[in-house]
């Protein structure tokens, strides 16, 4: 999505200061809201579009604030606990990270013709970056769960601390050390994320109301995310194969918390109706689970160097993704035995090497999972897109959600594996109604 570069000192110290840069577009005057827009000042209408040609930088810049606020009480409390965890807790938050949560939040708001009463920007900015110390924690703990050692093209926080206090980092002695420590540090980020959400509304004239909705919202979205992180670890040592259970775990995971809550939580700053909110719910729900059936491809068959994760972890974890359930119903239903065999033999054996990951990646395709996963996350993305366009939204604002839903799905599977066999293009596949219903 094109963004328009401005100036990070526009937002201070993760405050909006009105008139601090001239944006020279005008807001939304179009819309079909049912809602009716929020009053506002030229000033604040000036600032609030800075965070529309910058949400990232927006809610970065939030983030800066909060998180030295939060490492300076760390390091008045324990200079080697601020040092070891905080200050690295609050460095993974500020390095990596497209702030995909965050933009749905904002363009959820904006959407709704939200953000332009007093205090309602910097209120969706801290709880954007409330959302964003969420996805610390769950990064964090999902890297310490399955034993990755990379995140974002780096070493995991796990492997950090463990090499801390162990030259021999992950594989020595200090991994115990390091796994602990993860767990505490993914619990720090949690916590300073409900922090951030408890002190959001300091600035801002919303109504209990909407305070209510918010924190319902969020609780809500604590307990769905733990819920699919369980349900991702029953599935690899209940060797479920149910595609049903694919997407469900997919959409507790990810699609709630990744794309559903944030825009959720963004209609519910702007008070919208209940109609325009169920539409914007069911887009996040069928994009949130577009984007994770495009994170499993990308597990299976994406480039290190593009993911900045390693390649096929997740079918030597077993993980049960809609790719290998799909495959496995796939050679079950046409009697391929041979392809039914090597995937109960592979998928969950840990000492996997690339040769047999190589093997899995050849029946994925030649089962016609992986052209079958596609073309659900194309169709997905249309729903997605339907939903949108069903809502009294304001365009501009429409226009963003829709080129973000469709860019999370988006990025192409880089070439891996074996070549697609003629005529291996996707079937209308049994599977495919459950999971829209699920989508919606």
């Amino acid at each position: 999505m094109h963004r328009t570069r401005t100036s990070e000192s526009a937002w201070g110290n993760g405050r909006l200061r009105p008139g601090a840069a001239h944006e020279p577009r005008a807001a939304p005057a179009r819309g079909r809201v049912s809602h009716g827009p929020e009053a506002a000042a030229p000033g604040r209408a000036a600032a609030v579009h800075l965070v529309d040609a910058d949400v990232p930088g927006a809610v970065r810049e939030v983030l800066r604030g909060v998180l030295g606020e939060r490492v300076r009480e760390c390091a008045a409390l324990d200079a080697t606990f601020a040092a070891d965890v905080a200050e690295r807790v609050a460095d993974f938050t500020l390095s990596g990270g497209k702030r995909l949560r965050a933009q749905f939040l904002w363009w959820g708001l904006r959407s709704c013709a939200g953000g332009l009463r007093p205090g309602a920007a910097d209120t969706a900015l801290r709880l954007a970056a409330g959302l964003e110390l969420i996805q610390t924690c769950a990064l964090v703990h999902d890297d310490l769960m399955d034993g990755s050692p990379v995140r974002r093209g780096r070493p995991a926080l796990h492997v950090v601390l463990g090499a801390r206090h162990d030259g021999a980092g992950a594989a020595g002695p200090g991994e115990p050390f390091g796994r602990a420590a993860a767990v505490l540090a993914g619990d720090l980020a949690l916590s300073w994320a409900d922090d951030v959400v408890a002190e959001a509304w300091d600035a801002s004239s919303v109504s209990g109301e909407v305070r209510a909705r918010v924190r319902a919202l969020w609780r809500a979205m604590r307990t769905e995310m733990v819920a699919g992180q369980y349900l991702d670890l029953h599935g690899q040592v209940s060797g479920s194969r149910a595609v049903g259970a694919a997407i469900r775990t997919a959409t507790l995971k990810s699609a709630l918390y990744s794309v559903e809550r944030p825009l959720a939580l963004g209609a519910a700053l702007a008070g919208a109706d209940q109609r325009t909110t169920g539409a914007l719910c069911s887009a996040g729900r069928c994009a949130g689970i577009a984007f994770q059936l495009r994170d499993d491809l990308l597990g299976a068959f994406g480039d290190p160097r593009e993911t900045g994760k390693p390649a096929g972890d997740d079918l030597r974890d077993g993980k049960l993704t809609y790719l290998t359930a799909v495959a496995r119903a796939r050679a079950e239903a046409s009697g391929d035995r041979a392809s039914a065999a090597l995937l109960d033999r592979c998928l969950g054996n840990p000492s996997l090497g690339d040769e047999g990951v190589e093997r899995v990646r050849e029946v994925l395709v030649e089962t016609g999972a992986r052209d079958v996963t596609e073309a659900k996350i194309s169709r997905l993305v249309a729903v997605a897109h339907r939903h949108l366009a069903s809502a009294p939204l304001l365009p501009d604002a429409q226009a963003r959600l829709r080129e973000l839903t469709g860019a999370v799905a988006a990025p192409p599977v880089p070439a891996a594996g074996a070549a697609r066999p003629a005529g291996g293009g996707p079937r209308p596949a049994e599977h495919d109604e459950e999971g829209v219903r699920w989508a919606r």
